[in-house]
């Protein structure tokens, strides 16, 4: 089959790989209909994320038909219309059985090599190094799913692709991190970035009944998105973040803050954001983190800072005397999907969104590593990439 596999740092190729195949009864088969480029594969592609290896297969944002089940998938069956959360669940688990999907104790395969790592490791996940599993990601012909009876969610056929691809991880993600906030009819919300699990966190807070949602970014298309969601926009390039937020707040700052960029945030002219550069050249520092201390220092006391973005490693100066003395909330984590993705696939059902907003361009698996200059490049206004095996 072919698949866009990983060979170092600005390094996508469209190669041949073998098929895949049943390893385990619980596992299926699914043929790949659609799958997407998303910004956390953005830090695979910089080889910001520790653990990969040449030729591995990339892809957590995927969906398609299953072609082969095992004998013990439960009800999953041959033909039924998919679309695959990126964190492998086996649904038995202490921490399964709590809702913490993002954290399942028995899918990582390399368990005893995450656990060295981060303490305790969490999920198994597609196409995202072999700290969560090695597994062969969805950005290929076909994909073996582990935990299939799981790790699916079944879609009608009423609905595109295009609406219900991003159930697999960027919807519920945006909705994770805006429920994560706990937000008040007369909260004022913030978000950080403007790509594709920013916009879902816009639609989410404006959903979920905030008073106002601000984004800041400096690419026009993504604001204009962002705007045409519900949003007030700071183009950071522009105006001062911290000046415009305390014109928007009558001076208190924003009671929830929303970090959806994570560790390769940047601000060209700013001191720090020079400062971390340098030490990710020295290997000092793994992460960017502008935007997690601009969070600190900007929200209101007792406010919560909610980070669906990704962040691998190290990151330095972080102003814990703000972020204490504030009283701050402060959660994270990659995304439960299967918590959300019932009441989810029942709001686009009901016509309430339409994720298919977010898709700028579409294109053959083939262009795939074409589309990964694109998109990194936010060249032709490129906000979301589908790509077609």
């Amino acid at each position: 089959m072919k698949a866009l596999c990983w060979h170092g740092k600005n390094d996508i190729r469209y190669e041949t790989v073998p098929d895949p195949h049943l390893e385990h009864p619980r596992d299926a088969i699914v043929n790949v209909s659609s799958c997407a480029i998303c910004g956390s594969d953005l830090h695979l592609y910089h080889h910001f994320i520790p653990g990969m290896e040449s030729g591995d297969v990339v892809g957590h944002e995927f969906m398609g038909e299953v072609m082969e089940v095992g004998a013990e998938a439960g009800d999953l069956k041959v033909g039924d219309r998919v679309v695959v959360p990126f964190t492998i669940t086996c649904g038995e688990c202490d921490q399964c059985r709590r809702g913490n999907f993002s954290v399942c104790e028995r899918s990582n395969r390399n368990k005893a090599l995450a656990d060295k790592v981060f303490g305790h490791g969490g999920a198994g996940l597609f196409g995202y190094s072999h700290l969560t599993g090695g597994y062969a990601g969805g950005q290929a012909e076909y994909v073996r799913v582990p935990f299939a009876d799981q790790t699916h969610i079944k879609v009608p056929d009423s609905l595109s692709d295009e609406q219900v691809l991003f159930l697999g991880d960027i919807f519920p993600t945006g909705w994770q991190a805006a429920v994560a906030c706990e937000i008040e009819p007369t909260d004022t919300v913030a978000i950080w970035g403007a790509g594709p699990v920013g916009q879902f966190c816009v639609r989410s807070a404006v959903l979920l009944g905030a008073e106002q949602v601000v984004v800041i970014d400096n690419v026009p298309e993504r604001l204009a998105m962002a705007e045409a969601g519900g949003a007030i926009t700071i183009n950071f390039d522009e105006e001062s973040v911290l000046a415009r937020l305390q014109e928007l707040t009558h001076g208190k700052g924003p009671e929830k803050c929303i970090d959806a960029v994570g560790l390769e945030s940047h601000v060209p002219r700013s001191i720090d954001s020079v400062y971390d550069r340098v030490k990710q050249a020295m290997m000092l520092e793994s992460d960017r983190a502008h935007v997690l201390r601009e969070m600190i220092y900007v929200c209101r006391p007792a406010g919560i800072l909610s980070i669906p973005g990704v962040y691998g490693g190290l990151v330095d100066k972080i102003p814990m005397g703000p972020l204490m003395n504030k009283g701050l909330t402060v959660r994270t984590g990659q995304t439960h999907v299967k918590r959300w993705t019932d009441g989810l696939l029942r709001l686009i059902g009901e016509g309430q969104i339409d994720p298919s907003f977010v898709v700028t361009h579409t294109a053959g698996l083939e262009q795939g590593p074409d589309m990964y200059n694109t998109f990194r490049d936010k060249q032709d206004g490129c906000v979301k990439v589908v790509l077609k095996p």
